[in-house]
């Protein structure tokens, strides 16, 4: 076996733990469809954006509170007040707020993200 091919199998696997840990850490955080989402609003679920400030001037979910999915640690305090409540986190796609959610969760919170997020909701 080449050194090349030594290399290719390294980046192969790589590429797979990377996907195979996004799925089991995505797997530990629930996860809502922009109907579900919606639902548990009106039971007093509270909508995060974790999307940049440039990315929440186009559009946002009305309600909703802002902390930078980079900022969330320094800014978790922030959020005590909603303690009791789930809270939702979103973001363009749903990557990010699935990082989110698994930091909230870490710390304690009722934290779930919004699938495919922010494209997925019809305003």
């Amino acid at each position: 076996m080449t050194g090349d091919q030594l290399f290719f199998y390294f980046l192969l696997a790589l590429v797979a733990f990377i996907v195979i840990r996004k799925s089991i850490r995505k797997r530990s955080v629930k996860n809502y469809s922009a109907a579900e989402a919606r639902m548990h609003m009106t039971n007093g679920s509270v909508m995060l954006d974790v999307r940049t400030g440039r990315e929440r001037s186009y559009r946002s979910i009305p309600g909703s509170l802002h902390i930078p999915l980079h900022e969330l640690n320094t800014r978790m305090n922030e959020l005590e007040r909603f303690r009791s409540k789930e809270i939702i986190c979103y973001c363009a796609s749903g990557s990010r707020s699935i990082s989110a959610a698994l930091r909230l969760k870490k710390a304690g919170f009722n934290a779930a993200n919004l699938e495919e997020g922010i494209a997925s909701w019809n305003f």
